[in-house]
This record gives C-alpha cells, sequence and structure tokens, in this order.
C-alpha cells in the first residue's frame, strides 16, 4: 500500500521557485500540491479556511513576509522556508521551522527537508517499557522521578519546562523533574487546558493570570511566548 501523500501549498513570488518546488512535489510522489500562489496574502486568505499539513514558504516577499504570515496562522501546519540568504536561519530556528531550504533548492535538499516531515508525522511504533509517566483513571498523573513514581493532580499543574533531555513539572508547592521529552509530554497532556506557547514552555491555561508584553504570568513566574505560538495564544485565550 503506497503512503498518504501529505497536502501543502506552495508560497513565492517568483514563479520559477513555485515551479521549480511543484515539479519536486510531483516527482517525489509524497506531497499533494493543493494550491500554489505568488501573493503571501491571498495564502493567508486560503490558509484561514484550509488545514494543511506543511507550507513551502519564501521568506522575503512583496507586502507581507514569510515571517509575519507565520505570525497570522491559526494552527501550525509544518513550514520549510525558502530563501536565496542565510540571515534568516537563526530568526527560522526560533519559529521552530520544520526545514530551512537555500535557493536554488536542490531536489536532494528537498527531499531530505519533506522525509523529516513525514518521520516527524508518522506515528512511532510502541515500544515495551516502562513509561516515564503513568496515567490513572482519574485527573492524575504518575512521574518517575528518582526511581520512583510521584503522584500529581493534572489540576495543580501550573507549566511544564523543558530542560535539556530532562522536563520539570511545576506546582504550586513542588517541582518534579523527569527524563522525557517535550514532544511526549505534549501528547500525554489534554490540549483543552495545556498549550505549547514556546519551544521550552507548556502550561496550563487555567493558570495564567496576567499577559505583560510576550510573557504570561503564572503565580509569579514569567513565561516567555515565542513568536512561533503568539497566534494560537492569543486565539486560545480569546482575547477581546
Amino acid at each position: 500500500m503506497k503512503p498518504s501523500l501529505i497536502k501543502g501549498i506552495l508560497i513565492d513570488d517568483d514563479q520559477v521557485s513555485l515551479a521549480i518546488l511543484e515539479n519536486y512535489c510531483v516527482k517525489s510522489g509524497m506531497v499533494e500540491v493543493a494550491g500554489k500562489f505568488s501573493n503571501p496574502a491571498e495564502a493567508l486568505v486560503y490558509l484561514r479556511s484550509n488545514v494543511v499539513d506543511i507550507v513551502f514558504l519564501d521568506v522575503e516577499m512583496p507586502e507581507l513576509s514569510g515571517f509575519e504570515l507565520m505570525d497570522q496562522l491559526t494552527y501550525s501546519p509544518k513550514i520549510i522556508l525558502t530563501t536565496s540568504k542565510t540571515d534568516y536561519a537563526f530568526t527560522a530556528f526560533q519559529y521552530e521551522v520544520a526545514g530551512y531550504l537555500k535557493k536554488p533548492v536542490t531536489y536532494d535538499r528537498f527531499m531530505r527537508s519533506v522525509g523529516k516531515v513525514t518521520e516527524s508525522m508518522t506515528p512511532a511504533a510502541p515500544v515495551k517499557q516502562v513509561p516515564e509517566e503513568v496515567t490513572s483513571k482519574s485527573n492524575d498523573i504518575f512521574i518517575r522521578s528518582d526511581g520512583k513514581l510521584i503522584r500529581l493532580s493534572l489540576d495543580d499543574i501550573l507549566y511544564v519546562e523543558c530542560i535539556g533531555d530532562y522536563v520539570r513539572y511545576v506546582t504550586g508547592d513542588k517541582k518534579v523533574v523527569s527524563h522525557a521529552t517535550m514532544k511526549g509530554i505534549q501528547e500525554k497532556l489534554d490540549p483543552t487546558n495545556f498549550l505549547k506557547v514556546h519551544r521550552s514552555f507548556i502550561v496550563n491555561t487555567s493558570k495564567i493570570k496576567d499577559i505583560q508584553d510576550n510573557n504570561l504570568v503564572i503565580n509569579g513566574s514569567l513565561i516567555p511566548i515565542s513568536r512561533a505560538h503568539k497566534a494560537e495564544v492569543l486565539q486560545r485565550l480569546r482575547i477581546v
């Protein structure tokens, strides 16, 4: 059985670049091109009413840059940036993009980037091992820390912070550290109550007291909001 195609769109004000990317998508047999846009504003309108898996996005465009477009997205498709410059690499890292392709884009580098995206979208095979967190039937989780399982109520968790290969759960009266990944923790927490606001932070939205500049105030702590997540945060918090 052939793997399902991932659905994507192409955004670039250069027609030649659009044609090259479209050709690569067809040749790869991995990406279904749902649309191609030379006008980023038109692409944004499309993305507000259509869900795609991946967006190939030019950085420098008239009216709206690639980064400005990402700031206005209401959901988080995988983004692969395409640009003729390397100056944007650090900013791209802050936006947590899935790929960064320097023009002229070669088919080999295109395939490597798409391959990473498809791998990240494919559920990993189950591994028979003791999990870092064991979920009970109640609103609690058990976290493996220092050789023992510590019980935490999800309602008590203020936020979760990723520190290298470790994750720290912060409540009002304790901090519990466990060996885990941010991605793994995010999959276990209820998305209706917990929201990733930065590559290193997931917060309990019910614990947010204030927003100061680009920070959330939770129990006196300032939690940074990354530009990549700001639009989703504002949407979830129903700013009026």
